[in-house]
């Protein structure tokens, strides 16, 4: 049987009609990005490929391929012996590496000359990745963004999840990228994706939605802790999204930011080293005044004063550059941020929606 190679613009359609999608890329690889539902097949590992790909630079090409040669086909025995026993002979591969070159094409062989219906991914995820990257361009313009505008702790991202409970169109760009936004964002546990993978997460997430009907995303800066958002996205959130500001009394905002970070109460200097960052913004004496409320214990104090002295001024200063239809937004006040006056905030929201768009 011939190897069909394949394009990237059809198996991210998922027109390739394939049954497992096998990275044959080393785990770093593998691990910064890779394709939706793809298998890590490594053809060498992450020490082996710098083994050769130091002979290649050092020494020579052919010495290169001699002793790449038997690493690789060693690993593609311990996988067929590991993973293809149980397989029909109509099972469907697809198989791609970096540039759809050498290492696909060395499995895709095997896999071949054993009878499966082999696909090879033309250009391999260097192919993919340019796909995700016009998309990221193309899908936010088609978008109706409604955009849940508010201070720290007025509960958007809560309000955000009950939209979706109530069967929205949600886009939790926070979620994606596992971090709040803030410097004191990082979700314990929970590294941030790679950039890559953030945006392969974005464009599966942009691409399930339904251009016909609302969707609702959280404000956002154009960097969510370490990870950049596409400009696409951000042009159309800020210069085409529908603001709804969320409003949440000041002991409801505490009383919320006390629950979202009760970790920081179990380890207050991990606290202290993330608010070291706000020196430049916020300068020494102001920072010092925080941690030492947060090393007394005193963290309801600590949250109100950040507010206060902080997070409000510089989220009203960068709302007023950005959201121009923030000032004309439909005010949302939120009668608490447990599970039954969220629930009861996002049918105002859906309702207030619908007679917008009737009314347009």
């Amino acid at each position: 049987m011939a190897i069909a190679l394949v394009e990237a613009r059809a198996v991210a359609d998922g027109a390739a009609g394939v049954d497992a999608v096998i990275d044959v890329r080393s785990p770093a690889e593998f691990a910064e990005d890779h394709l939706p539902g793809a298998v890590n097949w490594p053809v060498l590992d992450d020490r082996e490929r710098r083994v050769v790909g130091t002979l290649y630079k050092q020494v020579s090409p052919h010495e290169a391929r001699k002793v790449g040669a038997a690493m690789v086909a060693r690993r593609i025995a311990d996988h067929l012996e590991r993973w293809v026993a149980d397989w029909p002979r109509d099972w469907r591969p697809l198989v791609y590496c970096w540039r759809g070159g050498q290492r696909s094409g060395s499995l895709a062989w095997f896999l071949d000359q054993i009878g499966f219906r082999t696909q090879q991914l033309r250009g391999g995820y260097k192919a993919f990745r340019s796909v995700v990257r016009a998309d990221l361009d193309r899908l936010p313009v088609a978008l109706s963004l409604h955009v849940l505008t508010g201070r720290t702790g007025s509960g958007k991202t809560r309000l955000l999840h009950a939209l979706r409970a109530a069967g929205a169109q949600v886009l939790d760009l926070e979620a994606l990228a596992c971090h709040r936004g803030s410097v004191l964002g990082a979700v314990p546990g929970a590294p941030q994706p790679s950039q890559k993978r953030f945006e392969t997460r974005l464009w599966q997430a942009l691409r399930s939605l339904d251009p016909a009907r609302p969707v609702f995303v959280e404000s956002e800066s154009r960097k969510i802790g370490a990870l950049h958002l596409p400009d696409a996205l951000i042009a159309r959130m800020r210069e085409h999204g529908r603001c709804i500001e969320v409003e949440l009394a000041l002991d409801g905002r505490i009383a919320l930011l006390l629950e979202e970070y009760a970790f920081f109460t179990r380890d207050p200097e991990q606290f202290c080293r993330r608010l070291a960052a706000l020196v430049p913004l916020a300068g020494h004496a102001k920072v010092h005044r925080w941690q030492a409320l947060a090393r007394a214990g005193r963290w309801a104090e600590t949250f109100a004063d950040l507010m206060e002295h902080h997070y409000d001024p510089l989220y009203e200063r960068s709302m007023a550059r950005h959201f121009a239809g923030r000032a004309a937004a439909p005010r949302l006040t939120l009668r608490g941020h447990d599970a039954p006056a969220l629930a009861a905030a996002a049918r105002d929201v859906l309702d207030l929606v619908a007679r917008g768009d009737r009314g347009r």
